[in-house]
C-alpha cells in the first residue's frame, strides 16, 4: 500500500474498478463484503478524500427483500463516520485529473453525506465543489 500511494500521490495514473475504487478512499469501510478474516487495518491508499461506494443501486420501493439496501448501508456508514460517500451506478466512473473531479459513463450516481438528503448527479457533473465544500445541514 505504501509504495502503490507514494507513485499516485506523485502522479501516477490510478485505476480503480469495484474494489479498486474503494481502495483509492481514505478507508476501506463501504466495502460490501463480508471480511472473513480481520484486515491488519481499514485504512486505504487516500488518493481521494471521500468514499465510493461502487455499484450502486437504487432502492426499489415494489421490492419485497427485506434486506437493508444499499442506501441504508451508507447511511450507517455516516452515522459513524464524516466522509461524503459517493454511490457509483453500474456504467459510472470518475476521472480525476489536474484538481477536477468529473462524473462519465451512463448511469450517473448519488451523493451522500452526514445528515443531509442525498444528491443526485448526471453524467458530465464536475464533482469537485460537491465533494469538498462545507455544508450548511452538517454536523460540526
Amino acid at each position: 500500500m505504501p509504495a502503490v500511494r507514494k507513485r499516485g500521490v506523485e502522479g501516477m495514473p490510478y485505476i480503480g474498478s469495484s474494489a479498486g475504487a474503494i481502495v483509492a478512499c481514505p478507508t476501506l469501510k463501504t466495502t460490501k463484503d463480508m471480511p472473513v478474516v480481520e484486515p491488519s487495518s481499514f485504512e486505504a491508499l487516500g488518493l481521494v478524500d471521500f468514499q465510493i461506494s461502487p455499484h450502486y443501486l437504487d432502492p426499489d420501493p415494489a421490492s419485497t427483500h427485506m434486506g437493508e439496501t444499499q442506501e441504508e448501508r451508507i447511511q450507517q456508514f455516516l452515522e459513524e463516520n464524516e466522509q461524503t460517500v459517493v454511490g457509483l451506478r453500474e456504467g459510472s466512473f470518475l476521472r480525476i485529473e489536474r484538481g477536477s473531479i468529473v462524473l462519465k459513463g451512463s448511469g450517473g450516481a448519488r451523493i451522500f453525506r452526514r445528515c443531509e438528503a442525498p444528491i443526485e448527479v448526471k453524467p458530465g457533473a464536475e464533482l469537485r465543489e460537491l465533494l469538498s465544500a462545507p455544508s450548511q445541514g452538517r454536523r460540526p
